[in-house]
């Protein structure tokens, strides 16, 4: 191809980098400024769990439709849509007079955030023709994500620290801004040669599932297990109707043969697992530094770093050992440390002196940095290609459904142990029970992928995979029936 289409494809995975820094940037930074938010804004834990779930929940309920829609009706209109939703939400956060106010815009936000990440993919995939070249742009669109992991913290820190944790939301605006114009500019539009239809009843169900289960894991230490009891009934009546209607629909919205494949199975918790780690572990890392050490945003960013560095610094070798040897070694490696992360906390208090603080942010960033290449690699392992970006979708949905678990359930485990007493008094002891959930992720991390990376998993696979293309061929007569 001439070189001034080859630059021009540079310039669309920058803009799709772009979108996925924003959206990336905008959460982990985040997290550095809840304190500030808990004293302005005068809210409880739950409050903040709200600040970071409501935009992990949304997102984690629309990035399948987000994704199927933009193969449907235009893939370039779903990501300009998706900017648009995107940056406007991020300017009402900004301005949120209160906690309800801001959690409602965060939604709107992740409504946006939705169309992006998995919709720029899609351009990157449909840019990308050659084999080796897409290979190395999704590389580098991986990287982003290790650059945000490094950059929120500090940048959160020091936004915080300068102007308020408003200003956040305030560098949104001239990036998004900056992508939509591009994006008009120069990415072309495509389409699916053949779209997924869509499934309402199965999206709703969905909804239903993640929003009733999060808010009742949230709200249980403050209202009490028998006011969210009605809410655990609508999440178990939401997965029975998903398992029992999804498997009815030629084109289902989450095609449950694909839980066949025991690859696809432990990606799918293991992106729960170590996601809802990561979630977990910067909601009680962010809340100790300031409110028990007493530390500024600022230097509590900086101190993030010993674990994002080595996240961002183990995320491409890891990528490159998938490539090479496959996925075992790296799961191995990032569960081990996530584990032993965990248990330095748990069982040894490492907050409490800073050599072990220390010790244990490295371990955790070394293993969050190993775990994410071979999630997406060990999802689509032995799927046929025209069902290898729904594998992944589902993959990235599992992503964002652990981060929106973890913040759950150990900040109502935090909220219990604390209940009304000064935070640093019993911070360390009340997190305990936290830092021990974080362990078992980082156990089911380890474990999962020493099952789901051997020969007897790549059976699975392969019949999972034969099955599919069978249906595959049988399809279009039962998607005429089914219509």
């Amino acid at each position: 191809m001439p070189e001034s289409s080859h630059r021009r494809r540079l310039l669309v995975l920058a803009i799709c980098c772009m979108s996925l820094l924003i959206v990336s940037l905008d959460n982990t930074a985040l997290n550095v400024a809840l304190p500030s938010m808990q004293r302005d804004l005068h809210t409880t834990t739950s409050g903040l769990q709200w600040t970071i779930d409501a935009y992990t929940l949304v997102l984690a309920s629309l990035l399948m439709l987000a994704g199927s829609t933009a193969d449907r009706i235009g893939r370039k209109k779903v990501f300009i849509t998706g900017l648009t939703v995107f940056t406007l939400g991020s300017v009402l956060c900004s301005v949120a007079p209160n906690l309800a106010l801001l959690v409602v815009f965060r939604m709107v936000q992740a409504i946006g955030g939705s169309m992006l990440n998995p919709v720029a993919m899609s351009i990157i995939t449909n840019t990308f023709t050659d084999a080796r070249e897409r290979a190395r742009a999704i590389g580098v669109w991986g990287a982003v994500v290790g650059v945000s992991m490094a950059a929120g913290p500090l940048v959160g820190g020091l936004l915080v620290q300068s102007v308020s944790w408003r200003a956040i939301f305030w560098v949104n605006l001239p990036v998004g801004l900056a992508a939509l114009l591009l994006t008009l500019r120069f990415v072309p539009e495509s389409r699916a040669p053949k779209a997924r239809r869509p499934d309402p009843v199965g999206q709703l169900l969905v909804i239903a599932l993640f929003g009733s289960l999060t808010y009742a894991i949230i709200e249980a230490p403050v209202s009490g297990p028998a006011a969210v009891a009605p809410c655990f009934a609508i999440a178990f009546a939401a997965l029975v109707g998903l398992l029992w209607y999804e498997p009815r629909r030629a084109e289902p919205l989450i095609d449950l043969r694909f839980f066949h494949s025991a690859p696809f199975s432990g990606a799918t918790v293991i992106a729960i697992s170590a996601f809802a780690a990561l979630g977990g572990f910067l909601f009680l890392s962010t809340l100790y530094l300031q409110n028990v050490r007493g530390l500024d945003a600022l230097h509590a960013g900086l101190w993030m770093l010993p674990m994002a560095a080595p996240t961002f610094l183990c995320a491409p070798l890891s990528g490159r050992l998938v490539g090479s040897r496959g996925p075992r070694l790296p799961l191995l490696v990032a569960g081990a440390a996530m584990t032993a992360s965990g248990v330095l906390f748990a069982a040894f208090e490492a907050e409490t002196a800073n050599a072990t603080l220390l010790i244990g942010y490295v371990l955790f960033g070394v293993g969050f940095g190993f775990v994410n290449a071979p999630i997406t690699n060990t999802a689509v392992s032995g799927m046929p290609r025209a069902q290898a970006g729904v594998a992944a979708a589902v993959a990235s949905t599992s992503r964002q459904l652990g981060q929106t678990l973890g913040v759950a359930v150990v900040g109502a485990v935090l909220a219990s142990g604390v209940g009304t007493s000064p935070y640093r008094s019993v911070f360390v002891s009340a997190a305990r029970p936290g830092w021990w959930i974080l362990t078992a992720c980082g156990l089911a991390v380890l474990l999962l992928g020493l099952l789901t990376s051997g020969r007897w998993a790549r059976r699975t696979a392969e019949r999972t995979a034969g099955k599919l293309e069978s249906a595959q061929v049988r399809r279009p007569v039962e998607a005429a029936q089914d219509a």
